[in-house]
């Protein structure tokens, strides 16, 4: 039997990451447009998918090494992570509130794009965006970091699933989205589900922190 660590922290990589993802941005809305005219879909998604997984499998199995390691390095990864996550669920209330995304594909961007130079942009949007190296690296690192041995895996496995479910599911899922995520309510919606998410999981970092108790799992 699989012990309840491992399918707490493969629940907690999977809600961290679900929330992370579906963050409204360039890579997103890259996505989300080259589904809309089914072009490329598999690799763009594929490409996202990989480049998603690797970020996280280098912040949990190299900084994540190095946080357990340090009892100094963890207590500032909870302190750092719970913040920032607050900061996250703020921003996305924000949002919702006040200022909700949209996404507009106009007739003229509609062109046929070759394979190349999606997969070209598909990667710049990825790699030279500074929040993926912030929120996959260090944020997913340092939380995944505070666990040990095989829940530590199943935390960074839960979030490549997030990821997995997400990328696939907004490129093949596009052409029947569309019409919903044209209306401001629909990201109002996400967006305050995402802050209550980042919310919830910001309170399971700072609470041990405030009340003194080790943050170190397993």
């Amino acid at each position: 039997m699989v012990d309840a660590t491992i399918w707490t922290a493969f629940a907690r990589g999977i809600g961290l990451g679900g929330s992370l993802i579906v963050a409204i941005g360039a890579q997103n809305a890259y996505l989300l447009k080259q589904g809309l005219k089914r072009e490329h879909v598999f690799v763009l998604a594929s490409l996202c998918f990989v480049s998603d997984a690797t970020l996280i499998a280098v912040g949990c199995g190299g900084f994540g090494t190095l946080v357990q390691q340090s009892p100094l390095l963890l207590h500032a990864a909870g302190w750092i992570g719970g913040l920032f996550l607050l900061a996250y669920a703020a921003r996305s209330l924000r949002a919702a509130l006040r200022d909700p995304g949209t996404l507009e594909v106009d007739s003229a961007s509609n062109a046929p794009v070759a394979l190349r130079a999606a997969v070209l942009t598909c990667l710049a949007v990825t790699w030279l965006n500074p929040h993926v190296y912030l929120d996959t690296v260090l944020l997913v690192g340092s939380i995944g970091g505070q666990y040990g041995g095989s829940a530590r895996l199943a935390f960074a496995l839960g979030a490549m699933a997030a990821s997995c479910l997400w990328f696939y599911g907004l490129g093949y899922g596009a052409a029947a989205l569309a019409p919903m995520f044209r209306r401001p309510i629909t990201w109002r919606v996400l967006d305050a589900l995402i802050a209550v998410v980042m919310a919830a999981i910001a309170v399971t970092l700072l609470a041990p922190e405030i009340s003194g108790l080790p943050t170190a799992i397993g």
